[in-house]
C-alpha cells in the first residue's frame, strides 16, 4: 500500500521559516515606515494644485502668487486673500529643502506669463531623510515637473 504523506517535512518548516524571517527583514521597514509615502504623497498633491492654481489664474484672468517656505506652500491672490495651503506631513516638516521664503507668481501682469522671485526657473526640492526629490518651476509657462 502507498502510504500517504501527512503534513510538511522538516525541510520545508525551515525554508518558511528563513524567507519569512528574510522578508520581516528586508521588507517589514519599508511597509512600516510611511515616509517616503508621505512625501512623495506631498510632490504629487504639489504638482497638482500648482497646476490648478495656474489654470485658475488664467480662467479668472487674475494673478495668483504661490510663496514656498521650508514648511509648505501656499497660495493667494495678488490682492492678498489666500486661496489654498499646503502644510508638509506634520512628522517630516520642514520637507522643502530650499531655506527662505520664494514665491511664483501666475498671470503675472494679465500677461499670462508667470514670473519667479528669481527671475529665472526655480527649483523645488522636496527632501526629508534619505527621500529627496527635485521639480522644477518653468519662469514663462509655469509648469511644474519632476526632474530626474
Amino acid at each position: 500500500m502507498p502510504r500517504n504523506p501527512r503534513g510538511f517535512t522538516l525541510i520545508e518548516l525551515i525554508l518558511v521559516v528563513v524567507i519569512t524571517a528574510a522578508l520581516a527583514v528586508f521588507a517589514l521597514p519599508k511597509v512600516v515606515d510611511t515616509t517616503l509615502w508621505r512625501l512623495r504623497s506631498f510632490g504629487d498633491d504639489l504638482q497638482a494644485r500648482h497646476q490648478a492654481m495656474l489654470r485658475l489664474a488664467l480662467q479668472q484672468r487674475r494673478p495668483i502668487v504661490a510663496t514656498l517656505t521650508g514648511s509648505g506652500v501656499s497660495w493667494a491672490y495678488a490682492g492678498g486673500a489666500v486661496i489654498d495651503t499646503l502644510p508638509c506631513p506634520a512628522t517630516e516638516s520642514p520637507c522643502i529643502a530650499e531655506g527662505g521664503s520664494r514665491s511664483v507668481t501666475f498671470n503675472s501682469g494679465n500677461s499670462g506669463a508667470t514670473a519667479t522671485g528669481t527671475g529665472a526657473a526655480m527649483s523645488a526640492t522636496v527632501a526629508y531623510g534619505s527621500y529627496s526629490q527635485a521639480y522644477r518651476i518653468e519662469t514663462d509657462t509655469g509648469l511644474i515637473y519632476p526632474t530626474p
